[in-house]
């Protein structure tokens, strides 16, 4: 299919361009047809068929939002201390403050939000590493969208972290409700 797009004063692309851009729209319609099937599964998996269900899940998403806030305490408390105890130390503080923002997301996770059922050992060492994994794959993503978003995209680098927020807390959300704290 050859696309006769305007670009700089020309009436149409050469054959490399046309193709790059065909590619790029087919990558699009994939994605969307992923997000689609997505959709379809995250509705299915959170039995969103009565208003009741709906009413639940806000509730839900709500409290994960309050122990999110707890969390960004935890981390920044902690990396503020290691500032004030010596500024050279601030790349301890934030690590640090990463992993104990991390337990503080588990502990309340697990006992205020998703309620986990299963207190053996194993279970509850089950659900903690997949915390870490699904909070460290978030923060992953939030680090290469910021990437994109700045160096691709031009997008300001104060607003950027805010942005990702929007993509970040709603796909932890349903990585922790569905994975981390569904059925074992």
């Amino acid at each position: 299919m050859q696309l006769n797009v305007i670009s700089n004063g020309k009436d149409h692309l050469d054959g490399a361009n046309a193709n790059a851009i065909n590619a790029c729209y087919f990558v699009m319609h994939c994605q969307s047809y992923m997000i689609e099937l997505l959709k379809n599964y995250v509705i299915k998996k959170l039995n969103l068929q009565d208003t009741d269900s709906i009413k639940d899940l806000t509730i839900q998403f709500i409290k994960f939002g309050l122990v999110g806030v707890s969390n960004t305490v935890v981390s920044f408390g902690c990396y503020y201390v290691f500032l004030w105890i010596n500024p050279d130390l601030y790349l301890v503080g934030s690590v640090l403050g990463t992993i104990l923002s991390i337990a503080n997301a588990y502990f309340w996770n697990n006992r205020y939000v998703f309620k986990g059922e299963q207190n053996d050992i194993r279970s509850t060492l089950k659900r903690l590493g997949k915390t870490y994994v699904s909070y460290g794959g978030t923060s992953l993503l939030g680090f290469f969208l910021l990437l994109i978003e700045v160096n691709l995209l031009g997008i300001n680098k104060a607003i950027v972290p805010f942005i990702n927020l929007f993509i970040t807390i709603p796909l932890n959300f349903l990585v922790n409700k569905l994975w981390t704290f569904g059925r074992d």
